[in-house]
């Protein structure tokens, strides 16, 4: 059984613990973070702390906080034997510790949606073989996904990430807006958004692309324009346009 203290209670932290803890051969010790209303919610079922001072004896250190903390925080530890690992997307291999890793797991999180970890990637970096064969064992205990991926190799995938999530996320947020101001329901676009996204998932997105851009449809582009009175979403609108024209060697 691993031991592991996750260092951190953000949106990422907590769904690790709720997954660490479903597990048989995960051993719990310990949530670190700096303010104690954030760790109300694991008190009852694990132990807790504000000061590093106070950290227990683990096998693994798992850092959760923001990308611009981690160094510090891990400057900060005297780990003893234990591994310490982050669980960043951009942040590479730590060069203040000797035993450290990656424990990447790509996917979009809030505290209050759940998300089942066995369908989860977990992009795995070490320092050296040993340390990625604890890693490896520790993310098995959740998930089959696991995935040995380069600091260079996992920076283009967070990129990749943010435009397929936090990008699309956005366009959504204009898709619901633009609705909302023409008392449209939200709702009819909901079976749009799965289908666009399952068949972005069996297929290259290239080859299953679709719309007036596409088509070179001008009256239509040239409606949507009319129509779009936020300049923002002109600008978005016409520069997402160009590109898909760019790729598939049509014009606007």
């Amino acid at each position: 059984m691993i031991k592991v203290s996750i260092l951190g209670s953000g949106n990422v932290a907590t769904h690790l613990y709720r997954s660490f803890a479903e597990s048989n051969e995960v051993q719990l010790v310990q949530i670190y973070g700096r303010n104690p209303k954030n760790l109300i919610p694991f008190e009852k079922e694990v132990s807790t702390c504000t000061r590093l001072e106070d950290l227990k004896e683990a096998d693994v250190f798992l850092i959760a906080v923001k990308d611009d903390a981690i160094e510090g925080l891990i400057q900060k530890l005297k780990p003893g034997n234990a591994i310490i690992a982050h669980t960043s997307g951009s942040i590479p291999l730590s060069q203040s510790a000797k035993k450290n890793g990656v424990f990447y797991p790509l996917q979009t999180f809030s505290k209050d949606t759940p998300v089942d970890f066995k369908s989860i990637p977990l992009c795995l970096e070490a320092s050296d073989k040993e340390i990625y064969s604890v890693l490896e064992k520790l993310a098995l205990a959740i998930s089959p996904k696991v995935f040995s991926i380069s600091s260079q190799q996992r920076k283009s995938l967070h990129l990749s990430a943010v435009f397929v999530c936090n990008f699309v996320n956005h366009l959504y947020h204009i898709g619901e807006d633009l609705c909302a101001k023409n008392e449209v329901p939200f709702e009819i676009l909901h079976a749009l958004i799965k289908e666009t996204a399952r068949k972005a998932s069996l297929h290259s997105p290239k080859a299953v692309q679709t719309g007036p851009a596409l088509r070179n449809d001008q009256q239509s582009i040239a409606t949507h324009l009319e129509l779009l009175t936020n300049e923002n979403y002109t600008e978005i609108y016409k520069l997402l346009t160009q590109s898909i024209q760019a790729t598939y060697g049509t014009k606007l």
